[in-house]
């Protein structure tokens, strides 16, 4: 079974997939009367139709017990998915390319340094949320609106990898 590099949450490196929410090195313009910094457009809300809504969310996630084995990824054909962490912990990143069917050997790793969130961009192929501490929150930005928006892929026991965590 393949063990997954974890690799640092980096801009270019998450392209493929989607947005790293971080202000570290981003242009921002000054509002309220100078008092504020505003890191504009950091990401964007992708949805797939007009009835489409971005909605805000605050998911409660449990910890998962590390080794995991990747069984399964989820994608979400018609919009975007952010997450944002909520009390500055880091937290694990799994994802594939956009496609019919996720890539075993194209599944990679990331981990967030517990100030940066990550944008899904429509149809990208992610574990679901992968806290590190036993408990975490998170603020989810997501699409509501009509039709079925998540997809799931089961791994057959060859393709499964294999993600380390150790403290």
């Amino acid at each position: 079974m393949r063990t997954l590099a974890i690799e640092p949450l980096a801009p270019q490196a998450f392209a493929p997939f989607g947005d790293v929410i971080d202000t570290d090195g981003r242009d921002f313009f000054m509002i309220n009367n100078g008092s504020t910094q505003r890191y504009h457009k950091l990401a964007e809300v992708q949805t797939e139709s007009p009835e489409d809504r971005a909605i805000i969310n605050i998911f409660r996630a449990q910890a998962l017990q590390y080794p995991l084995t990747v069984r399964m990824l989820e994608r979400h054909p018609r919009g975007s998915q952010a997450f944002i962490p909520l009390l500055g912990n880091p937290f694990l990143i799994v994802v594939a390319p956009p496609g019919d069917e996720p890539v075993s050997g194209l599944v990679r790793a990331f981990i967030s340094n517990g100030r940066q969130g990550i944008n899904y961009h429509r149809g990208v192929w992610h574990h679901p949320v992968l806290a590190i501490e036993q408990q975490d929150d998170f603020l989810v930005v997501d699409r509501s609106g009509p039709g079925d928006n998540c997809d799931e892929f089961y791994f057959s026991e060859p393709q499964q990898v294999l993600l380390e965590f150790h403290r």
